[in-house]
């Protein structure tokens, strides 16, 4: 998720509680993600996982970034919405891509980051 505010992007990181709120090491920070129901379709995924880690209700757009296995879903959120986060996660922040990309561990996280704001110009 992104959103822009006066031309610049911000995307949305969220932590994971598992942990603990101090760990910083891998998949402690990333992008709204999930797994997938039996039979449920990866359009329908990525929607549902979006609305129950944050609570927004935007509509998820599959990239050309992603592979067979790690599907990469992009969508833009408005200034004003609010993010609800589910408790699977204990914080979130926005953030500028490049501390976005630096936050998210490991590189296939940030890899899937850095192509995404190239492809928007947030790069």
């Amino acid at each position: 998720m992104y959103r822009r505010i006066d031309n610049a992007y911000e995307f949305l990181v969220l932590h994971r509680a598992g942990n603990g709120p101090d760990y910083e090491g891998d998949w402690a920070w990333t992008p709204s993600s999930g797994a997938r129901h039996p039979g449920e379709p990866v359009d329908q995924c990525a929607l549902r996982e979006l609305r129950e880690e944050s609570g927004l209700s935007l509509t998820p757009k599959q990239t050309l970034f992603g592979s067979a296995d790690w599907e990469l879903y992009i969508a833009e959120a408005s200034p004003t919405d609010s993010v609800d986060l589910d408790a699977e996660h204990d914080r979130f922040e926005w953030l500028a891509i490049e501390v976005a990309i630096a936050r998210c561990k490991p590189k296939r996280v940030a890899d899937s980051l850095r192509s995404v704001g190239d492809d928007l110009g947030a790069i």
